[in-house]
């Protein structure tokens, strides 16, 4: 019995649900997501909240339940809270800034990366070395920031690059004389 799937998604005031089959649609302040979920869960809406139940009693139904569970509560937390995600740029000269949809990055190369910033994703920088990664769709925003993050992995001898705040980069030794 999944424990995360036998509890139900409450559902905030401001939030609106639609389902249609294996579609859910939710529409909320920070706006609107959806998905399909897999065949071999069931969904239903009662009383102000989403009920998740197998549709069999196969392995696959038992392991989907909780799995759709989880993604219905992270799309009522995106419309209704949104999500945000910190990113520092560590490094001499290193710097971020955003032009209409256009991220532009110095980070040491021979030229300035451009990044194009993705529909239901907003970008702030804070400062030129701390950037504010947000949206609505949880694996949109770690996406985006994933791919930043991998355009300057952080030196394990020197600590620069492009990381995630409050990550400690741990710290190799040099060589020595």
């Amino acid at each position: 019995m999944s424990r995360v799937g036998k509890l139900p998604v409450v559902i905030p005031d401001k939030v609106k649900v639609d389902i249609k089959g294996q579609e859910i649609t939710l529409k909320g302040a920070k706006g609107e997501l959806k998905t399909v979920i897999n065949s071999n869960a069931k969904i239903s809406l009662t009383d102000g909240s989403v009920h998740v139940e197998p549709a069999n009693d196969t392995q696959m139904a038992r392991a989907m339940w909780g799995t759709a569970r989880a993604l219905i509560n992270n799309m009522v937390k995106g419309v209704s809270e949104g999500y945000s995600i910190r990113i520092e740029i560590v490094g001499v000269g290193f710097r971020a800034a955003i032009d209409k949809r256009m991220l532009t990055m110095s980070l040491g190369f021979s030229h300035d990366i451009k990044y194009v910033i993705p529909d239901g994703i907003e970008i702030k920088a804070e400062k030129p070395t701390l950037i504010v990664i947000s949206g609505a769709d949880k694996q949109l925003v770690g996406q985006v920031a994933a791919e930043l993050h991998r355009l300057r992995r952080v030196d394990p001898y020197k600590g620069k690059g492009v990381l995630y705040e409050g990550k400690k980069i741990r710290r190799k030794e040099g060589k020595k004389k």
